[in-house]
């Protein structure tokens, strides 16, 4: 495929040296956001941001780094990936280095733009880096494992953040970007990939489609990030986002709709078989949100914090390491829909043993439910992106940058829509408990007046004026009480969860065996037309 790497022969030193490019590549790709994202309170309290303005941070990332796939694919076929590859990583270690000496939020916000830049070119360079480590028979199993690194970026960062907020605050988390965004341009510069082919693909029109989606997307984006901050009913402007965003879709499609040589081929994307993966990919991404938001933000409402987590993390990155080999080696053309429902079957398990959970939990207590999301993870996006591409294929290798742009909308908008949707939903539920519980909090309930008197008892030997005492026990009970309202909500966003993927599971296997029964009914016919020629 134009702008592909070729795939000769290597000798075992060499192969084992893509496979170490492709793994530095893949973490870096992700690693930087994922710490930002792991230590955005502290980040917050360091820079002095309002909550609604840490949100840009994350969001930045996603903006850049969807829209960035829209060109990559192309760029790749007429000018090559390393050079993009190299572009993008240069830029990324200067301004992350500049951010060190300016400081600010609008460098902080740069550079997390500049970061989802790179990260579009390092994933796919880490699969084409991958793809060099085995001889051509195992491209399918090194194609999992080429996807799946980013995957590991998350937990490591959440292990690794503790040691360089320690030595240094914030300023570590980007001095460490910046060295393996230097450390990733060097290897992509030295251990160079084979060459392929190269044709002339970029048109006019394709900017201005760039010019139509992006900001389009960017919208998207802004108004998931912001919506749970500032609230989706008390913002008009997002409205307005929403409203331009459809606008700008619907010209940038019309316009596709019409072209000779589309970037995005609208009329595949309007086909039965598409529709359903972009929904499957959509909500397989969602529900991994039952990690990045269920399990951690309960454990962070526990007062929980990095250093706590550590464990637990490492119990996460077993998984996905497990599961991305556990897809690797059991990959086949017969594997790829069972290992896709199997993960999907692991997110329900993980969500019925979330449920119940109390204030008493802790880490250690999700380690089980967790290795199970990290194993279904890490084992479902090679076989997601080998039926997709199988399917563009059918239609001409120009259906792949319509496949690309459509893997990481859902993904990575599935991912944020995922932790914008349980917040929202945590927050209704949180409010509803705390109404159940403060209406059975009755001073004249000799219960609650013995709680009372304990919690006043606290601070006797700190408050001598009994009123203001009583006062700080009521208010003490009251923080109690909102901590257990906020329990009581996480288990219903992990009985959602549960829910949505028994449903999505029983949707899934109803569409694999009529496919199945399909294609039986269609070779029964193609045997039977056999004697008549």
């Amino acid at each position: 495929m134009p702008g592909s790497a070729s795939m000769p022969w290597h000798p075992p030193h060499i192969r084992f040296a893509y496979a170490c490019v492709a793994l530095l590549v893949g973490i870096t790709g992700g690693l930087g956001n994922a710490l930002v994202s792991a230590n955005l309170p502290a980040i917050q309290g360091t820079l002095g941001l309002t909550p609604a303005e840490a949100a840009w941070l994350p969001a930045a990332y996603i903006m850049v780094n969807v829209t960035s796939n829209l060109m990559v694919f192309k760029f790749r076929q007429q000018f090559g990936l390393r050079l993009f590859a190299e572009i993008g990583l240069s830029l990324y270690a200067f301004v992350t280095l500049l951010h060190l000496l300016v400081g600010g939020f609008e460098m902080a916000i740069l550079v997390r733009a500049v970061s989802g830049l790179a990260a579009a070119t390092t994933s796919t360079l880490a699969m084409l880096y991958m793809l060099q480590a085995a001889p051509k028979k195992y491209t399918g199993k090194m194609l999992v494992l080429g996807v799946g690194i980013a995957q590991i970026a998350t937990p490591l960062a959440w292990l690794m953040s503790p040691a360089l907020l320690d030595m240094g605050q914030w300023h570590n988390l980007y001095l460490f970007e910046a060295g393996l965004a230097l450390c990733s341009l060097a290897a992509v510069v030295v251990l160079k990939l084979p060459p392929g082919i190269h044709i002339k693909v970029i048109e006019p029109l394709d900017f201005i489609t760039f010019a139509l989606v992006a900001p389009a997307v960017a919208m998207i984006v802004a108004v998931l990030a912001q919506g749970f901050t500032r609230w989706w009913f008390d913002t008009p402007w997002l409205a307005y986002l929403l409203i331009a965003a459809v606008l700008l879709l619907t010209v940038a499609l019309f316009i596709e709709h019409h072209r000779v040589n589309p970037l995005i081929q609208t009329r595949w994307l309007m086909m039965g078989p598409t529709i359903r993966f972009m929904i499957g990919a959509f909500l397989i991404r969602f529900l991994t949100s039952e990690q990045t938001y269920g399990a951690v933000g309960l454990l962070r409402t526990l007062g929980m914090g990095p250093d706590q987590m550590q464990p637990l993390f490492a119990v996460i990155l077993a998984g996905t390491i497990c599961g991305m080999v556990a897809s690797s080696i059991t990959f086949s053309p017969k594997t790829v829909i069972p290992q896709i429902l199997f993960s999907i079957l692991l997110f329900g398990v993980a969500a019925w043993l979330d449920y119940g959970r109390t204030s008493l939990d802790r880490p250690h207590d999700f380690f089980v439910s967790q290795f199970l999301v990290a194993l279904g993870a890490g084992m479902f996006m090679g076989p997601m992106i080998m039926i997709g591409i199988m399917q563009a294929l059918k239609f001409g290798a120009d259906h792949v940058v319509t496949f690309v742009v459509m893997l990481a909308m859902t993904q990575s908008l599935g991912g944020f829509t995922g932790a914008a949707a349980l917040s929202t939903y945590q927050l209704h539920r949180e409010h509803v408990h705390s109404t159940e519980i403060n209406a059975q909090l009755n001073p004249a309930d000799p219960v609650v007046a013995q709680r009372l008197r304990l919690q006043q008892q606290v601070y006797q030997g700190v408050n001598t004026d009994p009123a203001l005492r009583a006062a700080q026990g009521v208010g003490q009970l009251a923080q109690i009480s909102r901590r257990e309202a906020n329990v009581l909500a996480f288990n219903d966003v992990f009985a959602l969860s549960g829910v949505i993927a028994i449903l999505f599971l029983g949707w899934s296997l109803f569409v694999a065996v009529r496919l199945a029964r399909r294609q039986k009914r269609e070779a029964a016919a193609l045997l039977n037309q056999a004697p008549a020629r």
